[in-house]
């Protein structure tokens, strides 16, 4: 057998520089790159291997461990998940703070390769710093926190072992039903230890992303029931986009005439005019998605994992006789609701199905209530967009300056968390493929800057723009400095409602009064923030950092702002003043929330009372 010696750490980035997958015939590198932030626990282990340049991989270096991670994501994501990064770190707090990053990845089945360094698995030095000991279970590290967030979990203690973990990572990261955060432990000991490795591990590999076709059972049953139905509604979900499967989800609303509401992983997947999109469906959704869903028979859910917000706390499907039918390629998300199940591609299925359904000769029973459902929600979205408030920028007015005038159709959006993700599924009109970029599997604050680098590394001729509030701001937008070192120009549009204003709505619409939620000075007297609103310059926090900054607070501040955002060179924020309050919200929905029940605010039990009464319409699985 012909070996070559190696370090585990050099032998691991050989591996990983030829990994290749083959999806439709087309074969792309997959493993592009590691991002790091070296510590002792893995600058000459990995790091050493990493800089003696024996492999094709771009190292980029992260200011944060959870936001370059979250960059991974992004890159991952926006690639439609046929190429991905590593993310590495030192032991201990740094690894730790990668673990909210992985549990993003997981959530939104986006995959990522984690490398946290581990303690010695010799023990000698033990405890080395920045290890965690735990009395009753000596092999615990602050590792083991990546196991409830990750997909696949393994820790390489010996160079050998670096083989099987290897080749199962690339086995999940590579499968469109099980993908995610993968996890490699890699003990800083055995990072420099030396091993003979077969030859052969380190050729060419090719992963094959296998198209899972309809069973003829499966498909006879599904098409069966969807022939009896009159008014079915679809929900385009993440697994449209991931299967390149739009082309086949229009034919077939178009061919049957079956009206369809987007999930926010598959937001964007048909753009916002075709004739059948209803736009955004569930808590976050469009009238006109609601009305139809919460009136029809049938709801097929295509790749989508019909989580809460898309089903409205399961409230939405109000019609006594509506079934559920699912296609999907995770079983887990395909057997949720009580749907029957359909495991297959959904390019294949829907091609398969709209064959099957024109042979039966089927048409839905609508007449319309699509073209009147869509008249009224479009009348709607210009009216928010055109909102003209006395004191101040709405938040749907801003968002509408953008989508209509500022940002090109081109223009990729990056969003995650608060009231934005809610605001640009209900009336963000997607007008071009690939530029709706929105992380809400999980809801991460911080994941927004850091994202919008790595889409903009996946996407380097198309102009990036992050739409966050301050909120999420704060939380984590220490990776504006690398979109600076790397020459990765984003565009930051903050909006600065001067704290969570999302849970603030939240909290006073359960009857709770106002409290801790907003960026307000301590009053003395009653020790609560209720004195004014902390004067912060986000633009000079964007100017310090040695990007470009500049401050709207009126229609037309906006307006130039973004006219020298388009000329700055690097990486800039745009501070734009919003009015608290002034986000979406309604169109017939409904969300579940644990509001306490006993209470000495009446308010907060006529609010507890309403939601029983929603659960009692609820489907109960």
């Amino acid at each position: 057998m012909i070996t070559e010696k190696m370090t585990m750490a050099q032998a691991l980035l050989k591996f990983l520089d030829n990994q290749y997958i083959l999806a439709d015939g087309k074969e792309i590198k997959f493993v592009q790159g590691v991002l790091g932030i070296f510590g002792h626990g893995m600058v000459v282990g990995l790091g050493e291997a990493l800089e003696s340049g024996d492999h094709g991989l771009r190292f980029m270096q992260g200011k944060n461990e959870q936001g370059m991670a979250h960059i991974a994501m992004g890159f991952a994501k926006q690639k439609n998940r046929k190429q991905i990064m590593a993310v590495t770190s030192s032991i201990g707090p740094g690894a730790l703070n990668m673990v909210t990053a992985a549990g993003t990845a997981t959530a939104n089945r986006i995959p990522v390769l984690f490398l946290p360094s581990d303690a010695y698995a010799s023990r000698q030095p033990d405890p080395v710093l920045q290890q965690v000991e735990q009395t009753y279970d000596y092999n615990i590290t602050a590792n083991d926190a990546f196991k409830a967030v990750s997909k696949y979990w393994d820790r390489v203690a010996r160079p050998e072992q670096l083989m099987t973990a290897a080749i199962n990572a690339m086995r999940v990261l590579t499968d469109p039903s099980d993908t995610g955060a993968v996890t490699l432990c890699l003990p800083q000991d055995v990072q420099g230890e030396v091993y003979d490795y077969p030859a052969e591990f380190f050729e060419k590999r090719v992963h094959y992303i296998q198209r899972r076709d309809i069973d003829p059972e499966a498909l006879k049953k599904a098409a069966e029931l969807i022939a009896s139905k009159k008014k079915p509604f679809v929900i385009c979900g993440g697994g449209v986009k991931y299967s390149d499967a739009a082309k086949e989800l229009m034919e077939f609303t178009e061919t049957f005439r079956i009206p369809f509401g987007e999930t926010q992983a598959g937001k964007g997947a048909v753009l916002f005019d075709h004739p059948m999109n209803m736009g955004g469906a569930g808590l976050t959704g469009s009238s006109a998605a609601n009305k139809l869903a919460q009136e029809a028979d049938l709801i097929i859910g295509i790749g989508t994992k019909l989580n809460d917000f898309c089903t409205c706390s399961k409230w939405l499907y109000q019609n006594e006789d509506a079934s559920m039918l699912t296609i999907n390629l995770n079983s887990f998300d395909a057997y949720k609701m009580n749907a029957f199940p359909v495991l297959a591609d959904a390019k294949l299925a829907l091609q398969a199905l709209t064959k099957a359904l024109a042979d039966k000769g089927y048409q839905s029973g609508y007449k319309d209530e699509i073209t009147a459902a869509r008249k009224e929600w479009d009348a709607e979205v210009d009216r928010l967009y055109s909102l003209e408030l006395e004191n101040g920028l709405a938040q749907s007015r801003i968002l509408g300056e953008m989508n209509e005038k500022l940002i090109e159709k081109s223009g990729i959006i990056v969003a995650a968390s608060g009231s934005l993700p809610s605001d640009v599924q209900r009336v963000w009109r997607c007008r071009d493929e690939g530029v709706y970029h929105v992380e809400y599997g999980f809801s991460c604050m911080g994941y927004e800057v850091a994202a919008a680098v790595g889409v903009k590394l996946a996407e380097p001729e198309r102009e990036v723009y992050v739409l966050l509030g301050d909120g999420s701001f704060n939380m984590l937008h220490s990776e504006f400095i690398t979109s600076l070192q790397e020459g990765l120009k984003i565009n930051v549009i903050l909006l600065d409602n001067h704290g969570f204003q999302c849970i603030h709505n939240l909290q006073r619409s359960q009857g709770i009064p106002s409290f801790g939620n907003e960026y307000r000075r301590r009053d003395a007297n009653t020790n609560r923030l209720t004195e004014e609103y902390l004067p912060i310059d986000y633009a000079m926090v964007a100017r310090g950092y040695g990007g470009n900054g500049y401050t709207a607070a009126t229609a037309g501040e906006l307006e130039q702002s973004f006219k020298e955002l388009k000329d700055s060179k690097v990486s800039a924020v745009v501070d734009v003043k919003t009015l608290p309050g002034t986000m979406t919200d309604g169109y017939n929905a409904w969300w579940r929330v644990g509001t306490a029940q006993i209470s000495k605010h009446a308010s907060v039990e006529a609010a507890a009372r309403e939601i029983k009464a929603h659960v009692d319409q609820s489907r109960k699985y």
